[in-house]
């Protein structure tokens, strides 16, 4: 009887657990292999054996990751005890690439090592892509541009689309979603998704509240929901809306329904733009860190925008606010502009059409693991 295969997983953020979960589902449906690793809620309900949860593990900036080290250095020291003790047939990293990264040039392929969810190289610090063709088996990239920029750069990659276009579904009906939160048919909806990471919450959400009490003095038939992220606490939230007077609900866990049932949404940059584009309903993207962390970062990207909706498209479809930009007033009016003209919210619809279009077709997990299995098995 052949020996069962072991793979181990690592991802660090819920964005990279969300696809990770779905990536070992897919796997799973087709192999025997003994799955483990370090992830979240996603990767568990797949079947993965976790031993170190990631709820600890998000960062925001310089400090934030100086805060963290000896939680990461121990991190890593505990991966390599469990790698050594249970000899993984391969490795597969999932984004997370700071820490990813490093962990990958200590393994120094002495067991495969296949990259899923590339780190952005093509944006900033491009030169991380020695890194990863010295240390980094294969990848299995989400971007039909990202598997153009690795093959001119001679690493071994295929692009499988994107599996956002599998996850993203409202799961209820608009109605029904009304019916069970509450939510005022005769009332225009606007959406807030200010992030999955604390800090990012402290920071976005007041600004987004600043600007729906914009909109709401505008057009008082307005009402909000705060998507809430279910890796963090209500609190964080409450300690933010309670500060103002506004027709406003927390709607924990159903990201994908308070965007489909919003007339507009901000949405903090990250994943969420994917998300928000595959429904294709109007958006504006919201980011702000604090000042030193934006001096740090901001001159290693090289590219003219961060929201990846705009990068996918190779212009900027979707309003951005970011730092100094993301003045609540500016929101507002780009908002409001969605509202009250609707050729302009119906032009940046189509947009977003096309933006989905080129992710390619649904199944990508399953393409991704059919990769990672002929790979292991090769």
């Amino acid at each position: 009887m052949a020996q069962i295969k072991k793979i181990f997983i690592i991802c660090g953020e819920p964005s990279g657990d969300l696809l990770a979960g779905n990536l070992i589902s897919a796997i799973k449906q087709v192999a025997d292999i003994k799955i483990s690793g370090i992830g979240g809620i996603n990767l568990a309900k797949a079947g993965c054996e976790i031993f170190y949860n990631i709820k600890e593990l998000s960062v925001m900036g310089f400090f934030d990751v100086l805060k963290k080290l000896p939680k990461f250095f121990g991190l890593k020291k505990l991966i390599l005890e469990k790698i050594a003790t249970d000899k993984p047939d391969a490795i597969i990293l999932v984004d997370f690439s700071g820490f990813n990264l490093r962990l990958a040039k200590t393994i120094n392929k002495r067991i495969p090592v296949i990259y899923y969810v590339s780190p952005q190289v093509w944006a900033s610090r491009k030169g991380r892509i020695n890194c990863i063709k010295k240390f980094i088996s294969k990848m299995i990239v989400l971007f039909k541009f990202e598997e153009e920029f690795y093959k001119k750069n001679a690493v071994p990659a295929t692009w499988v689309g994107h599996p956002l276009l599998d996850l993203v579904k409202p799961s209820l009906e608009k109605q029904e979603f009304l019916e069970n939160f509450r939510i005022s048919p005769e009332k225009k909806i606007i959406a807030l998704l200010p992030g999955s990471r604390k800090q990012e919450v402290k920071l976005i959400l007041p600004l987004m509240l600043k600007a729906a009490r914009l909109i709401n003095q505008a057009i008082p038939q307005t009402q909000f929901i705060i998507a809430k992220s279910p890796n963090l606490d209500i609190q964080i939230y409450q300690n933010e809306f309670k500060k103002f007077t506004l027709d406003l609900k927390i709607i924990d866990g159903k990201t994908y329904d308070c965007l489909n049932t919003a007339a507009a949404s901000m949405v903090c940059s990250g994943t969420a733009t994917l998300e928000a584009a595959i429904i294709q309903k109007p958006f504006l993207i919201v980011y702000k860190t604090n000042l030193f962390n934006y001096l740090l970062y901001r001159p290693q990207i090289k590219i003219p925008y961060i929201g990846m909706v705009n990068i996918v498209a190779g212009k900027r479809i979707v309003p951005e606010f970011i730092q100094f930009d993301a003045k609540p007033k500016s929101i507002a009016d780009s908002i409001l502009k969605f509202l009250q003209e609707p050729v302009t919210a119906k032009l940046l619809c189509e947009d977003l059409k096309t933006v989905k279009n080129s992710l390619g077709t649904t199944g990508a997990a399953e393409r991704a693991a059919k990769h990672i299995l002929d790979f292991i098995y090769s």
